[in-house]
C-alpha cells in the first residue's frame, strides 16, 4: 500500500514541477525580456520556493536546466574551448556616410537594387553563441578568435533572460543563436557602487563588468550581476531556414529569445541614414551602451551570393557614431604618484554622463598638457569619451569662465609623502623620489609585482595589497613570500579556502621566468619588452646585476637609457638587498632553459592597441604580443609596423590611415601570434 502512496505522490509531484517551471520561465521572460511582469515579486518567490522543496523531497525530477539550477552552480574550474559550427566573424566599419555609401555601392554592384536593409543597434556588450537542440540549451560560448570561443554554458544559464528551451511545439534540430550578453548602465552605476562598498576596485565601463561577470569561474558570482542578451543573428541551424533577417528575429522573439525592439527595416540607404541620424541623437534613449549601429542585407539569399572575407561578411557593416562630448564643472585639479614616482594630474569633475557612463575624474596627463589646454579649477570644461578610452578634457570653454580664475601649478611636494617633487631636464613629468617611503609608490608597486604583466600571482588584488600594507604585513614584494596562513588571517574576510588559494599562487610564482620578475622589480623602461630581451641575453638576474652599462647598452634594442636606468637600479643598496631578500625566499632568480625556444611571429614589430578588444583585456593583449617578440607603443608612427584596432579605435586608427599603416582586427591579430587552431 506504501509503495503505490509513493508512486501516485511521485508522479503528482513530477506532474506539478513540470507546470511550475513552465511558470517560471513564463514569468522570468515577462521580466527580464519584456519588462512587463505579470506577478508581485513574493508570488514568483513563492513559485521558486515550492518547485525548490519538491526537488528537495524528490531529487530525482531534478535536471541541470532547472530553474533552481540556473542561479549558481558549481564553480567550474576553467572555460573549456568551444568550436564554433560556423565563425563568429568581425565586421567593417564605417564612420562617415560617405564611407556607408560606398559599401552600399559595392552591395548594388554585386546583387542589383534589390537589396533590403535591416538596422540594428550596435550594442557594446560581450558576443556569445547560444546551442539549441531540439529546442534545448545546451551550449553557450564567447566569440573568441572567432572559431574557437570558451565555454560559459554554466554561467550563461544564470542570465534569466537567456530561456533554458525555446518556445513552440516544432524546434528545430539544432540552431545556433547570436547576440551581445551587457549590463544595462542603471545596473552598471549599482554594481560599481556595491564594489566601492565592498572597498573593491570598480569596472571602468558596463562592458568591461559585463566581460568579467560572465568569465567568471564561480555561476553564483555570475548570478549575482544583472546580465541581460539580446540576440542579433543565427549562426548554423538545422532544420529550418529563413528567408530574411527580420523574419529570423520574428521567429526568435516568438521562440522565447530576447529581441531588442529598436531594429527596424529600411528600403533604401536613405532609409538607413535616416535610422542613424535618429539614433545618433537618441543613443542615451536606452538602457544599454551602444557604439553605433549595424547594417545586413536583409535578404538572406543575397547574403548568401554577397559572402564573407576571412573576417568579416561583405552583407553587413557597423556604423560607428563620432566620440561625444558633454560640458562640465572641474570642481579641481589633483594629482595621483604613481609606482615610479610620476605624479599626474587629473581633473576632478562634476559627474557628467558621457558616452553611455557617468565621468566623474579625466586624466591631464602632465603639467605642461595642463597649461597648453589652459584648464583651471572652476572652468566649465568640454569632456569626450569614445568607447573604453579614458576620458579627456578637450578644453574650456573661455566664455563662461569666471573672473579671477587662477592658472594651475603642480604642487611642491608629493601629496602622499610631503617629499619635494622633482622634475628632470628634457622631461615633461615631475616625480617623487621618496621611492621607498612615499605610501601610494609602495602600493602601486605591490600590486603592479603581483599583476597579470609580471609576477602573475592571481588573487592577490589591490585591496589585498592595501590591507596587508595597513596591517605592516608586507613592506617590499620579497615580503609577499614571507606572507602565512597566520598573517593572512588577519585580513577581513579570508578564510581557509581563500587563505589556501593565495598561498598557493604565492608558491607558484616563484618560478616565473626573470622576464617577469625583471618587470615586477619596478625598473624605470623595462616593460615586458625590454626585460624579455634582458633575460635573453643575460639569463639570470646576477648576470644582469653584475653587467656594467655598456655591456648593456651593447645588447640589440636596449640603448643608452634603459641601459643606464638598468644599471641606475641594481646600484642601489636598497634593491640589491632586495634581490637578496628574494633569493632567501625560494624565488627563480635565473632561467634554467632559454625562453626563445618557442615562435616569435611578430620579432621586432613595433605595434599599437587601440580600442576595446573582446578575447583579451589591453594588458593581456600587451603581454602577448611582447611574448611574441613585439613592441607596444601608445602612438602610432611611421616605424608602427601595424595597429589592432578594437571596438571604437579613436584617434589612433585616423592616425594610421594618415600614415598608410597597416590596420588589422583582432582576430587576424591572433592569427599572427599563433593562437589560431
Amino acid at each position: 500500500m506504501k509503495a503505490g502512496s509513493d508512486q501516485r505522490a511521485r508522479a503528482e509531484a513530477k506532474l506539478r514541477v513540470e507546470e511550475l517551471r513552465a511558470q517560471i520561465e513564463h514569468h522570468r521572460y515577462r521580466y527580464h525580456v519584456l519588462d512587463d511582469p505579470e506577478v508581485a515579486d513574493a508570488e514568483y518567490d513563492d513559485l521558486m520556493r515550492e518547485l525548490r522543496e519538491l526537488e528537495d523531497r524528490f531529487p530525482e525530477l531534478q535536471t541541470p536546466d532547472s530553474p533552481t539550477q540556473t542561479v549558481g552552480g558549481a564553480p567550474a574550474a576553467l572555460f573549456s574551448p568551444v568550436e564554433h559550427r560556423a565563425p563568429m566573424l568581425s565586421l567593417d566599419n564605417a564612420f562617415t556616410f560617405e564611407e556607408l555609401d560606398a559599401w552600399g555601392a559595392r552591395v548594388e554592384r554585386a546583387v542589383g537594387p534589390a537589396a533590403r536593409f535591416a538596422c540594428e543597434l550596435k550594442i557594446d556588450g560581450v558576443a556569445c553563441a547560444l546551442t539549441y537542440e531540439r529546442g534545448v540549451l545546451v551550449k553557450a560560448a564567447t566569440r573568441g578568435d572567432g572559431r574557437i570561443g570558451e565555454d560559459i554554458t554554466a554561467n550563461i544559464r544564470t542570465v534569466h533572460a537567456v530561456p533554458r528551451t525555446l518556445d513552440g511545439d516544432d524546434p528545430p534540430a539544432v540552431i545556433e543563436v547570436r547576440g551581445e550578453v551587457f549590463l544595462p548602465v542603471k545596473a552598471f552605476e549599482e554594481l560599481n557602487d556595491r564594489l566601492r562598498e565592498a572597498e573593491q576596485r570598480v569596472f571602468a565601463n558596463p562592458r568591461n563588468a559585463a566581460a568579467g561577470s560572465l568569465r567568471q569561474k564561480d555561476p553564483k558570482v555570475t548570478a549575482s550581476r544583472p546580465l541581460r542578451m539580446w540576440v542579433h543573428s543565427f549562426g548554423a541551424a538545422e532544420g529550418i531556414s529563413f528567408e530574411s533577417h527580420l523574419r529570423f528575429l520574428d521567429w526568435a522573439a516568438k521562440s522565447g529569445l530576447p529581441v531588442p525592439p529598436t531594429t527596424e527595416g529600411r528600403e533604401s540607404m536613405n532609409g538607413v541614414k535616416e535610422f542613424l541620424t535618429h539614433w545618433e541623437e537618441h543613443r542615451h534613449s536606452v538602457d544599454w551602451e551602444i557604439d553605433g549601429t549595424v547594417i545586413k542585407v536583409d535578404q538572406t539569399d543575397l547574403q548568401r551570393e554577397l559572402g564573407a572575407t576571412s573576417h568579416a561578411p561583405r552583407w553587413a557593416i557597423a556604423y560607428k557614431f563620432p566620440p561625444e562630448e558633454r560640458t562640465a564643472l572641474l570642481r579641481a585639479i589633483d594629482v595621483h604618484t604613481g609606482r615610479t614616482g610620476k605624479v599626474t594630474p587629473f581633473a576632478v569633475l562634476e559627474p557628467v554622463f558621457v558616452g553611455g557612463v557617468t565621468i566623474t575624474y579625466a586624466t591631464l596627463h602632465n603639467e605642461d598638457e595642463v597649461r597648453r589646454k589652459d584648464v583651471r579649477p572652476g572652468d566649465t570644461v568640454i569632456v569626450r569619451r569614445a568607447g573604453d578610452v579614458i576620458p579627456e578634457i578637450v578644453g574650456p570653454v573661455l566664455s563662461r569662465r569666471k573672473k579671477g580664475a587662477r592658472r594651475w601649478k603642480m604642487p611642491p611636494t608629493c601629496n602622499a609623502c610631503g617629499t619635494p617633487l622633482v622634475r628632470r631636464e628634457g622631461e615633461a613629468d615631475y616625480r617623487c623620489p621618496n621611492k621607498r617611503g612615499c605610501p601610494s609608490q609602495g602600493l602601486e608597486w605591490l600590486f603592479h609585482f603581483a599583476g597579470r604583466g609580471a609576477m602573475d600571482i592571481e588573487h592577490l588584488g589591490y585591496m589585498t595589497v592595501m590591507r596587508l600594507l595597513e596591517k605592516g604585513l608586507i613592506e617590499d614584494p620579497a615580503d609577499i613570500y614571507s606572507l602565512d596562513a597566520e598573517k593572512l588571517s588577519q585580513l577581513p574576510g579570508f578564510k581557509d579556502r581563500s587563505i589556501t588559494n593565495v598561498l598557493e599562487q604565492i608558491e607558484g610564482s616563484k618560478d616565473r621566468p626573470i622576464w617577469r620578475l625583471l618587470v615586477g622589480l619596478n625598473i624605470r623602461h623595462v616593460g615586458g619588452h625590454v626585460a624579455q630581451v634582458l633575460a635573453g641575453a643575460f639569463g639570470s638576474i646576477d648576470a644582469i646585476a653584475g653587467a656594467s652599462e655598456d655591456e648593456i647598452d651593447a645588447v640589440p634594442g636596449i640603448g643608452p637609457e634603459i641601459a643606464a636606468s638598468v644599471r641606475e637600479w641594481f646600484d642601489e643598496d636598497e634593491n640589491r638587498q632586495l634581490i637578496e631578500k628574494l633569493r632567501t625566499t625560494g624565488v627563480h632568480l635565473a632561467d634554467e632553459r632559454v625562453e626563445t625556444t618557442g615562435p616569435h611571429p611578430l620579432e621586432g614589430m613595433s605595434i599599437v592597441l587601440t580600442g576595446g578588444l573582446e578575447m583579451l583585456s589591453r594588458e593581456e593583449a600587451t603581454a602577448a604580443a611582447e611574448d611574441a617578440g613585439a613592441r607596444v607603443t601608445s602612438s602610432v608612427s611611421k616605424k608602427t609596423s601595424f595597429v589592432v584596432a578594437g571596438e571604437s579605435p579613436g584617434t589612433k586608427l585616423a592616425k594610421a590611415e594618415q600614415l598608410a599603416v597597416e590596420v588589422i582586427d583582432e582576430q587576424e591579430f591572433l592569427r599572427r601570434l599563433g593562437r589560431t587552431p
